[in-house]
């Protein structure tokens, strides 16, 4: 599970502490790896940068410090992981919800970045491919309303049966080279302006 060519970018304002992480990051391979040490204008650094996942490392997290890196982490759709000395329910449940991968608390050794930083990125892409699931089954649920209603209509409007009106829409999208939920959109947008 090891992606040596991803680019990192690590938040610490410790620059000790940062160094261990960039020198875990390289042991295991990583060689595009960046350390910055200033919250002040991580936002256009990330935008600049456009790395493929973050590490943040906080030895005394502030609730200030915690909102700005949340704010951030909400807006960017990338693996975080997060390292902190001390932490309490509150903030791990604030980091989760703005979408930290991995929260480990008192754990910032060299040997462990590593193992941590796969973790990060496994969850983030299961998590990102159960967004993209709900999405498609949304998306589905939809397209299946609207097929029944333009069913409704056209059964109504023309006197078709249900298997006649579905059988006319889809006749009509393989002629249009078009999907049959466009289709049935239009039937719907048009009695909608009709009736």
């Amino acid at each position: 599970m090891s992606h040596p060519d991803l680019t990192i970018l690590v938040i610490d304002e410790n620059a000790v502490r940062g160094a261990i992480i960039e020198e875990g990051l390289r042991e295991a391979g990583h060689t595009r790896v960046t350390v910055a040490h200033e919250m002040h204008g991580i936002a256009r650094v990330v935008e600049t940068l456009a790395p493929d996942v973050i590490i943040i490392d906080i030895e005394n997290p502030n609730r200030d410090m915690m909102e700005h890196l949340f704010q951030l982490t909400r807006t960017v759709s990338r693996p975080i992981a997060m390292f902190v000395d001390r932490s309490d329910t509150a903030s791990i449940e604030a980091a989760v919800d703005a979408g930290v991968s991995a929260y480990v608390v008192d754990g910032l050794r060299k040997e462990r970045v590593k193992p941590i930083l796969d973790m990060a990125v496994s969850r983030f892409n299961a998590f990102s491919r159960l967004q993209r699931e709900l999405a498609d089954a949304r998306s589905a649920l939809e397209e299946r309303k609207v097929i029944e209603r333009a069913k409704g209509i056209l059964m109504e409007m023309r006197g078709l049966s249900e298997e006649e009106a579905f059988a006319l829409m889809r006749q009509t999208a393989m002629n249009e080279k078009k999907k049959l939920a466009e289709i049935a959109q239009s039937v719907v947008t048009a009695a909608g302006l009709l009736l």
